[in-house]
């Protein structure tokens, strides 16, 4: 039996628009925090963990089958203390009971089901779990009567068992690596000779469905490719990065300037073609940066028009009026306006007969169908819970100039015919329901994105991506920084700043700010990137074993620092704080950020040289760090014609490990760029043809 959403709990009170979605249910939910924990100590009842996001499918499936139903809502109030986490706002959180999960369970996901004891020792934990007894797994309420029959029989026999979990996460997180040096090229060897194992080299991505983008892995590629001049790893990279456009994780769907496009978060096919259509602002800020360092490194525009439509989607789509980004985009959506059921994908799906409904000719049409891989009866092939019966999730199937001699359309008007059904479609789709949009504003997410748009500017030269970053630093200045301590906070949303920064959040921003002074060269960036790295090293860094926790040291919210070591569908902090104090120190001459990115090194050394794999964007930095930078100097003033002219020879080089400052210098006639390498520099030069044969003779 449904509640109907009658019923208040708690979470009503919160901004987290996870918790918000779970306000209404019937179970009597509180957030993670002291009220629950105080309770479930004066009660003696085992905490209830629920974890997951705002834009989840799973979670909103479990929603509908479980806490929206009174009798599993009885269960759960009765027995348990049920708390809420979004994991977005508390990563660290959710990172130390996902340890324990897929320890325990050898998986993991979203929605994340975990028991608690009341002094917050894990016993029991999954991910989703049906309603009744399905798929293999116990149904929830069946699970929930069996835990509160063993906690009411013997609850200091599950205390003993859970005791210890917490000690032993710090403990494998304080031990210091044997190694009192930095791996040497096997690690780097080793990593891709695992991709290579793992690439598919029909489809591209590593490993079989579901398939995620993993941009981390993108990255060491190339650098690896430009480093060792291998043309496998580079073809592995550009393969991977043109099927995944090609397929329907990319929306095929926008209007330049407008919106639309984008990437959804995964495939849930080999093909990449049927995603889980929630779009993740962290997704398609690394991926930008990908397409971005395709383009450099084949010099084919493909490449560059994918990150224009990621920049399209995300300045349309996800910027909020004050200038700083929102999280995310829901995968669920109603059909129609009316509705009173969710589907996924609704917004993004086609049939046939809604195709032929459009003012154009059946040429056209037909081509389009062609290109797309339009079929009558659908296009989804693995489709077991016949979700998208009749419904096409677009794809580019066939090249347009093939497409266009079946349809018997001019080859050079193909490219043509398809933005125009493309724009008619983009049109069509504005009239359906839109999914929910997270509109939270997370730090570290913002921070990828203002590097993401720096960057975007130093290649294309466009300077709206320029403004855009500019624009979005100052947002997290203005309302997720404090200047007094110097620190930062993780997530605004509804005019509330909140939730003390984790180490991602320093790392991401203080990448932003790097980047963005090397596009426009503010020295303010320069000064904060270099203020909260400092903060960061005093809140974060471990002084006894190197490298950086999760949590602040000043932070109670969570029962036990952790180190991630894992570069996943974020980068791992430490990866980024490498690469930001090795860069911090080539910029601004100081070696004591160097040595503490040497140490922090050292201490990953065991993971890097045995799974390496693990970490590629740290083995990105670890090259860095071994074979030293390319530090380019650039004197001339600001803003010049002149001056941005030769910076965009220098920026359309793919240099994995090139820093880049800028002097004012008086009585300069003519900007002049000077390369160093390992302290040894080069004739300046000062026109682009000498700069261009410069760059000829680097690798």
């Amino acid at each position: 039996m449904k509640s109907g959403k009658t019923h208040t709990n708690r979470l009503a009170r919160e901004k987290s628009p996870y918790l918000l979605q779970h306000a209404g249910n019937p179970v009597n939910w509180l957030p993670w925090g002291e009220e629950a924990f105080a309770e479930a100590r004066e009660r003696d009842l085992p905490i209830f963990l629920s974890i997951g996001y705002a834009t989840c499918h799973w979670c909103h499936v479990m929603e509908r089958e479980s806490f929206e139903d009174q009798g599993t809502a009885e269960l759960l109030n009765r027995y348990f203390i049920p708390v809420k986490a979004d994991r977005e706002e508390h990563p660290d959180l959710d990172r130390l009971y996902m340890t324990y999960v897929q320890a325990s369970t050898g998986r993991g996901g979203w929605p994340m089901s975990v028991w608690l004891t009341p002094d917050l020792q894990p016993f029991y934990g999954g991910s989703y779990f049906p309603p009744e007894d399905r798929y293999g797994m116990p149904g929830f309420g069946t699970l929930l009567r069996s835990i509160a029959e063993l906690w009411s029989n013997d609850p200091a026999r599950i205390k003993a068992a859970a005791a210890g979990f917490f000690e032993q996460i710090a403990l494998t997180a304080q031990t210091p690596s044997q190694s009192s040096a930095i791996p040497g090229n096997a690690a780097e060897n080793g990593c891709f000779e695992w991709l290579q194992y793992a690439y598919d080299p029909s489809w591209g991505g590593f490993g079989p469905a579901p398939k995620f983008p993993r941009p981390a892995l993108i990255t060491f590629l190339f650098s690896y490719a430009a480093r060792n001049a291998n043309r496998e790893a580079a073809s592995m990279a550009l393969y991977t990065l043109r099927r995944m456009a090609e397929g329907g994780i990319h929306d095929h769907i926008w209007s330049t300037g407008k919106g639309g496009g984008g990437f959804s978060r995964y495939a849930t096919d080999a093909r990449w073609h049927v995603p889980h259509f929630e779009k993740m602002l962290y997704d398609n800020a690394q991926l930008a940066v990908s397409y971005l360092d395709a383009f450099r490194m084949s010099g084919e525009r493909y490449y560059a028009s994918v990150a224009e439509n990621i920049f399209n989607y995300v300045l349309h789509d996800l910027r909020s009026p004050e200038g700083g980004f929102y999280s995310a985009e829901d995968a669920d959506s109603y059909p129609e306006h009316g509705s009173t059921e969710k589907k996924e994908g609704a917004f993004y799906i086609w049939s046939l007969e809604e195709l032929r409904q459009l003012p154009i000719e059946s040429a056209a049409l037909e081509l389009f169908i062609l290109a797309c891989g339009i079929d009558p009866d659908g296009n989804v092939r693995e489709d077991p819970h016949g979700e998208f019966d009749g419904k096409n999730v677009l794809m580019h199937l066939m090249a347009p100039e093939k497409a266009a001699k079946l349809a018997g359309v001019p080859a050079d008007k193909a490219t043509a015919t398809i933005n125009t059904v493309r724009e008619l479609l983009y049109l069509k789709r504005l009239k359906r329901p839109r999914p929910f949009l997270d509109d939270k504003i997370i730090t570290s997410w913002n921070g990828l994105m203002i590097s993401a748009l720096s960057q975007g500017f130093n290649v294309l030269g466009n300077h709206e991506y320029l403004d855009a970053a500019r624009k979005a630093t100052d947002f997290i200045f203005d309302r997720l920084y404090r200047e007094k301590e110097g620190t930062l906070l993780r997530r605004y949303r509804d005019g509330e700043a909140a939730i003390p920064g984790k180490a991602e959040d320093y790392a991401c921003f203080i990448r932003g700010l790097l980047d963005l002074y090397q596009a426009s060269f503010e020295e303010r960036c320069l000064a904060y990137a270099q203020r909260l790295c400092d903060k960061q090293n005093e809140l974060f860094y471990d002084d006894k074993s190197g490298g950086y926790f999760s949590t602040a040291s000043t932070d109670t919210s969570v029962p036990a620092r952790l180190k991630e070591e894992y570069d996943g569908a974020e980068p791992a902090a430490a990866s980024v704080s490498i690469r930001n104090l090795l860069d911090i120190a080539a910029i601004t001459g100081n070696d004591a950020y160097r040595d503490m990115a040497e140490q922090c090194l050292k201490a990953c050394s065991g993971i890097l040289s045995e799974r390496g794999n693990a970490l590629p964007l740290m083995l990105t930095a670890l090259d860095y760090a071994r074979k030293g930078g390319l530090q380019a100097t650039v004197s001339g003033d600001m803003p010049s014609d002149k001056l941005r002219e030769i910076l965009q020879i220098l920026y359309a080089r793919y240099l994995p490990d090139m820093t880049v400052q800028h002097i004012s210098a008086t009585n300069v006639t003519k900007p002049t760029i000077t390369l160093c390498r390992n302290r040894s520099c080069m004739p300046p030069v000062s026109s682009p043809e000498e700069l261009r044969q410069l760059l000829d003779t680097i690798r």
